[in-house]
């Protein structure tokens, strides 16, 4: 029997037309004359897709009883029984009912196709099992429904349902999505424009993640190995040079030139790893790669220009661009054509670009010898060499035959190549000289004079000089090697300690210096500037015993100090991340200091102004009211004594909670706002906050859930909080519109929402709402001094809460706090 094809309909999010596209796909095929039958579908009480459902044959659902409770779900066996060539099965990643034959959908799914029927499905990206982590981040959701990835990947057809975020949100608020009771909860939590857009991006990633292993399967299977230019792809060649950064910054521009183009970088290293010359260039140029939208990666090859095509081919590369050999001429005639001339032969389609950088090759000097070993070595090699030189040519004196000269040389000939094993070249060239000598007097005829009559004899000792150069050149190459594996060992240790410090979220400076105290062995170290130390380790005698003055003007002291020039070098890597560091420490000492000095002028500014015109505004009604009161020569009413006494106390009530507001407002500024913390329901702080403005049902629209969980706060300054979102709301909301007050618990808080539908706020202008002595929003310009929002978020971060600005589906403002849940730990209260 011919297994059945899968095809999955993936979408993005709930909402976007997944189950409506699988059912409107089915009524298609049954036009073309195909069997189909809805075997689950899920409407979510959705019109528009229930009304898809008639005129398709739904195979009744089987019941299950689970703890007193029916629960209808999918009925496998009647599907199978009926046979139809096509099956719609709704939420692949849906767990069956307690007692099914399978525990989940996905499962049914594959036996379904195992009876060979062609199934279509329908998953949101949030359940894949592989995304589970990333979708927790985004959202604050655990999705507890997930279907493996290679069930979705391994379906015959994989399509997106796609629709535009915001088009999304205005189908939920039209109530085409979840019912009414739903749409404030889902809009302010899953179904945030934020949200939902990364979940998108997700989505079509992911999809296109499947494409690209599709095509390359595709093209396994068919044994095509050319390159399908799908995509522009730029490989960047990177040797730890100084002509990287040239060399991403080209490879970034090329793959900017086609839509889509991306852009990786690689470096090869050799299986001893001693093939980067410059470390620290190298992680620069890394950073530069990042801040440019590429990846990087290191792969391992003794053949470097095979590895980096073999690479290229493996992320179906489409250019390559390598530097222009840094070589001498000299060195490229003597050692062949080098790497970039033979990754241009092996290319083959893929295009290389040779790029020229001030580093390029041109001159003629020969590689340099020498000075990798040790001192000690040089010193063995030239004992060895006055040692066993004269100790050698006395055993082949005893037993000297003219006919053995042949083994005289090779004996020689011997000790010139130890000698250069142990020290290198120069000890070599003083065994090889002396060795020739030696030769010559000793078992050369004339015996016991140093003359040159056979032009072979001067050829001899020529050799011998080129023998010692060379195993010398060799000797030295790997000493070189060696040393700079170590000292890359322990260099990369150490910056890697130092940064892994800082990135732990350590004090930058002070984790610097400890780290740095630690790998020198200095006694102390610290940071100076003028007679402040900000930073110092470890234990200082009267004076230090070295220092450096950094870029930025601080001093760097020492007590004790690296003897070793390699550790003097690695030093001054390291005393540049100081200065940065200190001068980032400065930077944020001067921002800050300037942001409260600005801050503070705003305020003063604004208090000014509001002193000049809300303040005095109160005053002058009491006043007048008071004098006309007290006027000997004006005859009031009853009546008018009233009103005129009426007036003088309400402009002294208004006056006196003006003077409260700026009393809270300067104790939230200054750190002291006193909060009592308790556990409390919050519909006993939104009652008495509608009864003090009152509010009533034909002005507020109230949905508290019962089983709402009570939260942390204080009630005082809460119900001050709710006062003034709801006096800021009904001030703005219009004439024959309700406010909206919804609570919901939402990821261990609680989320309470006080929408109007008024003319809400500018995004890019929405901080300025919580500002002090503004009228953006929160008041108008005839009352009020624009606190109501600026207290309401001092005291809501003052319970160790949040509070926010977002659209109100339709036009408006919704005002979100976020309170901690009573009972859970971690909530900070200030």
């Amino acid at each position: 029997m011919k297994r059945g094809k899968l095809r999955v309909l993936l979408g993005a999010a709930p909402g976007v037309g997944k189950t409506f596209t699988m059912l409107e796909e089915g009524r298609r095929l049954l036009d073309e004359g195909r069997d189909v039958v809805v075997a689950v579908v899920e409407t979510h009480e959705r019109a528009a897709t229930a009304a898809l459902v008639n005129g398709l044959e739904v195979v009744p659902r089987r019941t299950v009883s689970h703890r007193g409770v029916d629960l209808d779900d999918l009925d496998l066996d009647a599907v199978i029984a009926r046979a139809p060539e096509v099956a719609l099965v709704d939420e692949l990643a849906h767990t069956n009912a307690p007692g099914s034959p399978n525990e989940k959908r996905w499962q049914d799914v594959e036996a379904l196709r195992d009876a060979g029927i062609d199934v279509i499905s329908t998953v949101n990206v949030q359940h894949m099992q592989s995304l589970g982590d990333v979708v927790r981040e985004i959202t604050g959701t655990v999705q507890r429904e997930t279907v493996p990835d290679a069930v979705v990947r391994a379906a015959d057809q994989i399509e997106v349902v796609d629709l535009a975020p915001a088009a999304l949100r205005e189908r939920l608020s039209d109530g085409l999505v979840y019912p009414a009771a739903r749409i404030d909860a889902a809009l302010s939590n899953y179904f945030r424009l934020g949200n939902l857009t990364a979940l998108r991006e997700i989505a079509l990633l992911w999809l296109a993640d499947e494409v690209d292993d599709a095509l390359k399967a595709y093209r396994a299977e068919h044994g095509i190995e050319h390159r399908w230019e799908t995509r522009e792809r730029v490989l960047v060649a990177l040797t730890g040079g100084p002509e990287g950064e040239t060399l991403l910054r080209r490879g970034a521009r090329i793959a900017a030139r086609s839509a889509g183009g991306e852009l990786a970088a690689v470096h090869v290293t050799t299986n001893d790893g001693l093939r980067v010359r410059h470390p620290g260039a190298l992680g620069t140029q890394r950073t530069l790669l990042e801040q440019l939208g590429g990846t990087y990666h290191q792969v391992v090859g003794d053949d470097v220009p095979s590895t980096l095509v073999r690479f290229a081919r493996s992320i179906d590369a489409t250019q390559i661009v390598i530097g222009v050999s840094r070589r001498s001429r000299l060195a490229a005639a003597m050692t062949g054509p080098g790497i970039g001339n033979t990754v241009i032969r092996e290319s083959g389609d893929i295009d290389v670009h040779v790029v020229t950088h001030e580093r390029a090759g041109g001159g003629i000097a020969l590689p340099k010898l020498g000075g990798s070993l040790s001192r000690g070595r040089v010193v063995a090699a030239f004992v060895l060499s006055v040692l066993v030189g004269p100790l050698l040519t006395w055993v082949l004196s005893i037993g000297s035959d003219p006919d053995a000269i042949t083994v005289d040389v090779l004996a020689y000939q011997l000790l010139v190549l130890v000698v250069a094993l142990v020290g290198g070249m120069w000890p070599a060239v003083f065994t090889a000289v002396l060795s020739g000598l030696s030769l010559d007097y000793f078992f050369v005829q004339p015996l016991y004079m140093v003359t040159v009559q056979q032009p072979w004899h001067l050829f001899a000792l020529v050799m011998y000089v080129i023998s010692a150069v060379l195993v010398s050149f060799v000797v030295d190459r790997s000493a070189r090697r060696s040393r700079a594996a170590r000292r890359a060992s322990a260099e990369s240790g150490l910056l890697m300690g130092i940064a892994g410090s800082v990135l732990r979220g350590d004090d930058a400076l002070q984790a610097l210096l400890d780290r740095t105290r630690e790998a020198f062995g200095f006694a102390g170290v610290r940071i100076r500037q003028g007679d402040e130390v900000p930073a110092t380790s470890g234990e200082f005698g009267a004076t230090p015993d070295a220092s450096t003055t950094l870029a930025s003007g601080a001093v760097l002291e020492f007590a004790g100090a690296p003897d070793d020039p390699i550790q003097r070098r690695l030093l001054r890597v390291v005393e540049q991340q100081l200065d940065a560091a200190v001068e980032h420490r400065e930077l944020t000492r001067t921002a800050v200091g300037a942001e409260r000095i600005a801050a503070a002028d705003r305020v003063r500014s604004a208090l000014l102004a509001a002193v000049g015109h809300d303040v005095r505004r109160p005053i002058a009604a009491a006043s007048a009211a008071v004098q006309t009161l007290r006027a000997p020569d004006i005859d009031l009413s009853g009546a008018d004594r009233e009103a005129l006494l009426a007036t003088a106390d309400e402009s002294l009530g208004q006056l006196a909670v003006l003077l409260a507001d700026l009393l809270d407002v300067s104790r939230v500024q200054a750190g002291v706002l006193a909060v009592t913390p308790a556990a409390i329901a919050l519909e006993t702080v939104v009652a008495p906050a509608l009864d003090e403005l009152e509010l009533g049902p034909d002005d507020v629209d109230l949905d508290l859930p019962a089983d709402l969980p009570p939260v942390l706060a204080d009630p005082v300054l809460l119900q001050r909080v709710v006062v003034n979102l709801l006096a800021n709301a009904a001030r703005y909301a219009p004439d024959g519109t309700h406010v909206r007050v919804a609570a919901s618990a939402f990821a261990g808080g609680v989320e309470l929402r006080v929408a109007d539908h008024g003319p809400g706020i500018p995004e890019d202008r929405r901080d300025e709402v919580f500002q002090p002595f503004q009228r953006l929003g929160d008041t108008d310009n005839e009352t009020g001094l624009g606190l109501g929002l600026a207290l309401a978020r001092g005291f809501t971060e003052g319970m160790g809460g949040t509070i926010e600005v977002d659209d109100t589906p339709g036009g408006g403002l919704t005002v979100v706090v976020r309170l901690p849940i009573a009972g859970h730990v971690g909530v900070e209260i200030r």
